[in-house]
């Protein structure tokens, strides 16, 4: 089985700077694109930025300039620096892949992490 483990939420105040981290752990073979996704209360779950496996990045108009997707592929790990944080980022951080191989061949599809906490507060 594999699993992604967000990792790096917590509180800060409005103008401060977060880095989200999701490692992927299990039997990995590859990866596709992966992704933050974030759920605010009483709001729909919605996306925030996608890397594609061999780097290309997009973001929602929200967050352009001031967050940036990257991966290690090495360490099967996706981050998300977070700058110039606004009350309006808080939110629930997932991360996702659509696709992890792992050695046996077997494709996981749509995996998700379980979220991390954002809250952006003075």
């Amino acid at each position: 089985q594999v699993q992604l483990v967000e990792s790096g939420g917590g509180l800060v105040q409005p103008g401060g700077s977060l880095r989200l981290s999701c490692a992927a752990s299990g039997s990995i073979f590859s990866i596709d694109a992966m992704g933050w996704y974030r759920q605010a209360p009483g709001k729909q779950r919605e996306v925030v930025a996608i890397i594609t496996r061999g780097g290309s990045t997009n973001y929602v108009d929200s967050v352009k300039g001031r967050f940036t997707i990257s991966r290690d592929n090495a360490k099967n790990t996706v981050y998300l620096q977070m700058n110039s944080l606004k009350p309006e980022d808080t939110a629930v951080y997932y991360c996702n892949s659509d696709r992890i191989r792992d050695y046996r061949g077997y494709d996981w599809h749509n995996v998700w992490g379980q979220g991390t906490q954002v809250t952006v507060s003075s």
